[in-house]
């Protein structure tokens, strides 16, 4: 009955159709970035080692960048509504199972699994929307409100969980996703429709498993390492995991359908847009959620000021990504880039002022500055690696500039994090392995405290100056291999967002 009353109005059932899939859509996006201010609160309550706060913070995201274009294939072949629904409801159990976890090891698996379902539901959307907007201009439009959605749920994570802290235990940042779950579980079979896709070839399931079993081992060595030091165990899985993921490599270049379709990275304007896509995602991790420890621990900022120091920049982003199109229309793609990482290394290096005693004013300059960037960089990522490349082979650029975004989520943490986390175990005080582990030790003098958030200051200067020479070193690459645009044109020829999207929904 009520697809009947629908289907007498398919232009207001689109509409509400999309506004039902983005839903899940910010909880994914939200949720690899909604931990970078409650990580204090985290801290305090379940008391996890250096590791152990490392992976509770980008677990997700490497779950959900692992998976992803797996999930992509899974969905062609046996429907993506199913899958979304599926992978929805997957997600309202892991955020439940989160929001109770009584240790450390509860809240690893669970956010683990958060990112499984995570990973069902990007590709998956992008299709569903396709199936809704048949018109070109329309499709075009929703798919731009998608991925400014998304990217508003990275920015505003931090935001929307600093006010839940104010309020509620830390478990609340979780369960906020609850009713967004249950809305869609119940809204999505009356509104979107079953959606399949001939796809060539099979899921190589081999792939996936050394995709995942590489790389959680090579990330565990350098977790350990900065976190313990070089030890047997952290040097023998980071040489299994080096291996495991050469082998991934050359299984790719040998399939006729490979999971990552390396080839392509032979040109050097894909490799630039899907670098574009991973490294300002893993500046931006890793200096959010330092700063928010910045902030709280060092400076003793509450949580909902704190969220508040946070909003500016997570404002400029989500403007940035509305009227990147347009600027880019304007000035073109090569320019584009040039200027998202210009801006990204001006705003990181605006960190290097802060100090024990002062400095959030260059924070929240820092933030306005780079988030100008990161929205470049989000809006123009997917269009330009489809550009790059034949249009047959539109589908697996597009999937991978997809995974580049959630990877370098992950990376930033797991790579700039640990960098930090080096520096406070070799300038610290030698107490404990990290800020706020020491700082919860009875009876500190406070010179002790002192050293204790000097050296964690420093492990954001040296994590904040790594990402901006690497943004400094793109910036150069993007000047000498991508070509100039033609005069009179202003882009990369490619329709914006539109390619990107059926691309990487309907295969």
């Amino acid at each position: 009955m009520n697809e009947q009353r629908f289907s007498h109005s398919p232009e207001l059932r689109a509409w509400l159709g999309l506004l039902v899939v983005l839903g899940p859509v910010l909880l994914v996006a939200m949720d690899g970035s909604v931990l970078f201010l409650a990580m204090p609160e985290v801290t305090d309550a379940l008391e996890p080692t250096a590791d152990q706060a490392l992976w509770i913070l980008d677990g997700y995201g490497f779950a959900v960048g692992s998976l992803l274009i797996a999930f992509g294939g899974i969905g062609d072949r046996y429907g993506r509504l199913r899958l979304m629904m599926i992978g929805t409801a997957v997600f309202g159990a892991g955020s439940a199972g989160a929001a109770l976890a009584s240790g450390p090891e509860l809240l690893i698996a669970f956010r683990a699994l958060m990112g499984v379902a995570g990973a069902t539901l990007l590709p998956s959307a992008l299709a569903v929307l396709s199936e809704l907007f048949t018109d070109p201009r329309r499709r075009a439009r929703a798919i731009g409100i998608f991925a400014a959605a998304f990217a508003a749920g990275f920015a505003i994570g931090p935001v929307v969980g600093g006010q839940l802290l104010s309020r509620f235990w830390w478990g609340s940042v979780f369960l906020i996703n609850l009713p967004v779950v249950l809305l869609f579980l119940l809204l999505a079979p009356v509104l979107l429709r079953e959606v399949r896709a001939p796809r060539t070839g099979r899921v190589d399931v081999l792939s996936v498993v050394l995709s995942v079993s590489g790389l959680l081992p090579a990330v565990y060595a350098i977790k350990h390492t900065a976190a313990e030091g070089f030890t047997g165990a952290s040097v023998a899985a980071g040489a299994a995991g080096a291996a495991v993921l050469g082998w991934f490599g050359r299984r790719q270049l040998r399939l006729e359908h490979p999971l990552i379709d390396l080839r392509l990275f032979r040109d050097r304007v894909f490799t630039i847009a899907v670098v574009t896509g991973l490294l300002p995602l893993a500046a931006w991790s890793a200096t959010a959620y330092l700063a928010g420890v910045y902030l709280q621990s060092v400076h003793g900022v509450p949580v909902l000021r704190a969220a508040l120091l946070a909003l500016p920049g997570a404002t400029v982003l989500t403007v940035t990504c509305v009227v990147t199109p347009a600027l880019v229309a304007r000035i073109g793609t090569r320019a584009a880039l040039l200027t998202c990482h210009v801006l990204v290394a001006a705003g990181l290096f605006l960190l290097l002022p802060t100090t024990v005693s002062g400095g959030i004013g260059w924070y929240v300059a820092s933030t306005v500055v780079a988030a100008m960037g990161y929205g470049i960089s989000f809006s123009v990522v997917a269009d330009t690696a489809v550009a790059a490349v034949p249009a047959e082979r539109a589908g697996s650029a597009a999937a991978i500039a997809e995974t580049s975004n959630e990877i370098g989520n992950a990376l930033g943490i797991a790579l700039l994090g640990s960098l930090a986390a080096v520096l406070f175990r070799l300038q610290g005080p030698g107490l404990a392995g990290t800020l706020g582990e020491t700082l919860r030790i009875p009876g500190l003098a406070p010179e002790v405290i002192g050293d204790a958030k000097s050296a964690f200051v420093t492990g954001l200067h040296a994590a904040a100056l790594a990402a901006a020479l690497l943004h400094c070193a793109l910036a150069v690459l993007a000047l000498r291999w991508i070509p100039r645009e033609p005069s009179g044109t202003g882009g990369t020829g490619a329709e914006p967002l539109t390619g990107a999207g059926e691309a990487s929904g309907v295969r």
